[in-house]
């Protein structure tokens, strides 16, 4: 049996960025705490715990220590939560994806010029707060078609962002109904200036620039591994793509899950995952499956 890793799989840069910057960290310091989940991936949370990396939430401010170390993930937090550490005399480690950093500074800019801020994305995803709080929570969620045109007041000046790791096929549909629909719309680029639907969008590129390469990779083997973490939005967006070019695609999040019977007349196998899936959690994957079919 031949067992390949998906070259093209593994950390995006913003998640290596999240992680150096709490290595680092721990380097000099015994203790820091991760504003939420570092990653979406339960396998690294748990090898960054062991490093002392403790899992925390706002709520957990007035526990810690005056001068305690809060690092903030990549997937950004709203302005609230910078005041609130400030006040209680917390040191931030900024780790926000400068993708995001980039979004959120965007919408400041249509929220003072008194656009209606819709945002395509999941209203509980980390992100999506996070974007959300820059609008004072003002922003209208959306997760389709359907519920936009329920929301939405079609008669104001309407920007359209999305969370960086949404499908982009399905925002591209929302976003071009939408333009039939609004008096005056503007889909967020990540130029200097906003212009009008046929502009690249705020979707992260290394997200939405994998679906060619995951499509082909997954077509040329006769099973796919596809690991991530449960919580992982990517990972969701991800796997879908893959199994919908290969109906023996098995999402994982441990090497606990595989089964083998997957593999039965398999003769290639291809181990792939989300941006937030480390290369070493695919390598033992790899090495469990050559241990047993070679």
């Amino acid at each position: 049996m031949k067992i390949s890793i998906d070259k093209y799989a593994g950390f995006c840069w913003g998640v290596v960025r999240a992680i150096e910057f709490a290595e680092q960290e721990l380097e000099r310091t015994e203790k820091v705490f991760s504003l939420g989940d570092v990653i979406h991936n339960a396998a690294e949370v748990a090898r960054l715990n062991n490093l002392g990396l403790e899992t925390v939430s706002v709520n957990d401010f007035d526990k810690l220590e005056k001068g305690s170390k809060i690092l903030i993930r990549a997937h950004g937090e709203p302005p609230s939560t910078y005041f609130e550490a400030m006040n209680k005399g917390l040191e931030i480690i900024d780790a926000t994806c400068p993708v995001v950093t980039k979004v959120q500074e965007r919408i400041k800019k249509f929220v003072d010029k008194e656009y209606q801020v819709v945002i395509f994305g999941k209203k509980d995803h980390a992100e999506v707060i996070g974007l959300n709080g820059v609008t004072n929570n003002s922003a209208i969620i959306i997760h389709s078609l359907e519920e936009a045109l329920e929301k939405i007041d079609l008669r104001k000046p309407t920007v359209l962002f999305s969370q960086t790791t949404m499908d982009k096929q399905e925002f591209a549909k929302i976003a071009d109904a939408l333009k039939e629909k609004v008096e005056e719309l503007i889909v967020s680029t990540m130029e200097e200036e906003a212009i009008d639907f046929h502009a690249k969008d705020t979707i992260c590129g290394q997200v939405s620039g994998r679906e060619k390469k995951l499509r082909e990779y997954a077509k040329s083997n006769d099973v796919i591994i596809f690991i991530a973490g449960r919580k992982s939005s990517n990972g969701k967006v991800l796997y879908n793509i893959a199994k919908e070019e290969n109906s023996k695609t098995f999402f994982v999040e441990t090497k606990d899950e595989i089964e083998y019977s997957w593999f039965e007349n398999a003769e290639t196998v291809g181990i792939t995952g989300a941006t937030s899936t480390p290369h070493w959690q695919m390598n033992e994957v790899k090495n469990i499956l050559e241990e047993k079919f070679n």
